[in-house]
């Protein structure tokens, strides 16, 4: 009983430890996660607590949720837009990380390749948690940030895969790659189909029962019953998750209330806030800066090996899907440079590494290598990204766009509320009198909202250029979608659909670059404005 109060004790601690990091780092613009870790850094100094880090307790207990959040909120449009350089650098990308890392680090520390490579591995799932949350925060391009999240969520799933196959290499000495490569598929799809499944269920539950305390129950019950289950039949939990939260959260959430929803949301956005900060509290609270120390040549060797190989796939990568898929809408150079310094390391690797059984007679300096990666990951690259966001003109909450974003909002919500009286209405629930005065008063706000951007694209020119520029996209990408509906019906030929899209894609990147061109102008006017 003694043992359950104080472990009781030390959560309420972190928590309210989290809490008082979050209040202060709000204030001093610091990323919370990092935040997090320079203050478990101090704990861990200090000594308050004593707190033992499993791989368990982050895989099973943490990691579930934090992934099924974000696949959960994910647009699947938008990921389906952004697909392929999500899976080049999810699944390829993972496999040269790999093998570049190892080779690398085998090179500089005379450590056997069986071994470095496992190290490779567990470095090449990425964590962007600070950077999605700074995307958020200041307004980065909604693709870009997909494409940063969605590479996250997948090649987690492929980094852990991928471990698993080099550790059991590295512990027998013997590696069939054709055996390796039917593991890797194996695992991966097992997890995915599991999770879809899953997910599928969940939504058809959804849609025959719409309340939400047993709804947020039954997602709970989802994130960490998928893991659980594809675990079981050992296929990737992490990938079960990913795929149940997609399903799920593209399926489900359009057949629920909006109370619902919004309960949903904050459920999902408490879970991932507590998982984010005890993972990050444990990581500064389970680093030994004197062993640290000890092994301060592996670690910059490992962290020069992360960084060349980060750069090789995302350039390389990005290269051969602008040479080989022009049809595609490339990733812009900018792009390309937050993809390379955002590609963070976190909670997977700290997990991964901690799993690394002892008789691994390298376990050690393996687990320093990955603190040290991790730490110069979030201390050093998460600090800098905001300037270079800033650098590369990719921020767009100036005064003008806050002006936007406030009217627009309003005006989607005004319609939404307006719609739902309309509904009321037809049911029977509202009179003729109430639904006339409440339309009445509806009408007015709207009028009001679409004279207030008028005038603001009267003062703003650019901004009204913009926001047709970002209509017309919409509507490109709806026609695309109708053409895909279209093949999959018969209504077309694989050849002529292939022919049309080719067409709108191109018409898609030549909007793409004249809106890069458009974020140049302004940040030109906002610098002209600042002297």
């Amino acid at each position: 009983m003694n043992s359950f109060i104080e472990t009781e004790a030390i959560i309420v601690i972190l928590m309210l430890v989290a809490t008082l990091v979050a209040i202060v780092a709000r204030r001093i613009s610091l990323p919370y996660t990092v935040s997090l870790v320079l203050v478990g850094l101090f704990m861990s100094i200090w000594r308050p607590l004593d707190v033992e880090v499993t791989p368990e307790l982050i895989l099973a207990l943490f990691v579930p949720p934090l992934v099924f959040e974000a696949a959960f909120h994910l647009d699947f449009k938008l990921l389906r837009e952004n697909l392929t350089p999500i899976l080049m650098l999810a699944v390829p990308g993972v496999l040269v990380t790999t093998l570049l890392v190892g080779g690398i680090v085998a090179l500089g520390t005379g450590t056997a390749i069986a071994v470095t490579c496992t190290f490779g591995a567990l470095i090449a799932a990425t964590d962007p948690v600070a950077v999605v949350a700074l995307f958020r925060a200041l307004g980065v391009p909604q693709r870009l940030a997909v494409a940063v999240e969605g590479e996250s969520l997948f090649n987690d799933g492929t980094a852990i895969v991928v471990y698993q196959i080099a550790l059991g290499a590295a512990l027998s000495g013997i590696f069939d790659p054709v055996e390796g490569v039917f593991d890797f598929l194996l695992v991966s799809a097992g997890g995915l189909t599991i999770g879809s499944v899953l997910g599928w269920l969940l939504a058809q539950a959804i849609a025959r029962v719409d309340d939400r305390l047993i709804v947020t129950t039954l997602t709970t019950l989802l994130a960490y019953g998928a893991y659980l289950v594809a675990e079981e039949v050992h296929v990737s939990g992490v990938l079960a998750v990913v795929a149940a939260g997609l399903v799920s959260g593209n399926v489900g959430l359009s057949k629920t209330s909006p109370t619902t929803k919004i309960m949903l949301f904050n459920l999902w956005d408490f879970l991932a806030f507590l998982s984010n900060s005890m993972i990050f509290l444990l990581i500064g609270l389970t680093v030994d800066l004197p062993k640290l120390w000890e092994q301060i040549i592996p670690i910059i060797i490992a962290v020069v090996a992360v960084l060349v190989s980060r750069a090789v796939v995302v350039y390389g990568i990005s290269f051969l899907i602008s040479v080989l898929r022009r049809r595609k809408p490339h990733i812009p150079i900018s792009w390309r440079h937050v993809l390379f310094w955002g590609g963070l390391r976190g909670a997977i690797s700290l997990a991964l590494a901690l799993s690394l059984p002892s008789v691994l007679a390298e376990r050690e300096m393996l687990l320093e290598m990955t603190f040290g990666v991790v730490l110069f990951s979030l201390l050093i690259q998460g600090t800098t990204i905001q300037p270079l966001l800033k650098r590369l003109g990719l921020i767009q909450h100036s005064d003008p766009h806050l002006a936007r974003e406030t009217k627009l909002g309003r005006l989607f919500a005004t319609h939404a509320g307006l719609k739902a009286l309309e509904k009321l209405y037809h049911e029977g629930l509202l009179t003729s009198e109430m639904w006339n005065g409440l339309r009445q008063d509806y009408y007015e706000t709207q009028g009001q909202l679409i004279d207030d951007m008028n005038q603001l694209f009267t003062e703003y020119a650019a901004l009204e250029r913009e926001m047709l520029l970002k209509a017309r996209q919409e509507a490109l990408r709806a026609e695309r979608g109708a053409l895909g509906d279209a093949q999959r019906r018969g209504l077309i030929s694989e050849h002529t659909y292939e022919q049309l899209r080719t067409e709108i894609d191109l018409r898609l990147e030549a909007l793409n670059m004249i809106y890069a061109s458009t974020q140049k102008g302004w940040k030109a006017l906002e610098e002209m404005q600042e002297k």
